[in-house]
């Protein structure tokens, strides 16, 4: 059983950072490892992927400013958020699956079948 608990959420003014961290059990090193996030009134969106093989996928709104990394001696995923805009406010969730599809695909909610609880994140202007 994949079990997924993410921590590191909190509030920043625009332009600051916050670092994520999604602890992860029950999973392979081989799954598809995700971050999502949903504001009030919006679907969840995918922010950012990690493939089994280090290939890292993007949404546009967040390239040059996210990054995902995952230490496996830690079992943890992370995302750092840097340059931090009002717009980035939502839960975020960590996710997984066995298989995600690459680039634009490993994006996609429909893939992910385990998803942790999330953790808030709010940016004031």
């Amino acid at each position: 059983q994949v079990q997924l608990a993410e921590s590191g959420g909190g509030s920043v003014q625009a332009g600051g950072s916050l670092r994520l961290s999604c602890a992860a059990s029950g999973y392979s090193y081989s799954y598809c490892m995700g971050w999502f996030r949903q504001a009030p009134g919006k679907e969840r969106e995918g922010v950012a992927a990690l493939l089994s093989y280090s290939e890292t996928s993007y949404a546009d709104s967040v390239k040059g400013r996210f990054t995902i990394s995952q230490d496996n001696a830690k079992n943890t995923l992370y995302l750092q958020m840097n340059s931090l805009k009002p717009e980035d406010t939502a839960m975020y969730y960590c996710a997984a699956t066995a298989y995600c599809g690459t680039g634009y695909y490993s994006l996609l909610r429909r893939w992910y079948n385990y998803w942790g609880q999330g953790t808030q994140v709010t940016v004031s202007s």
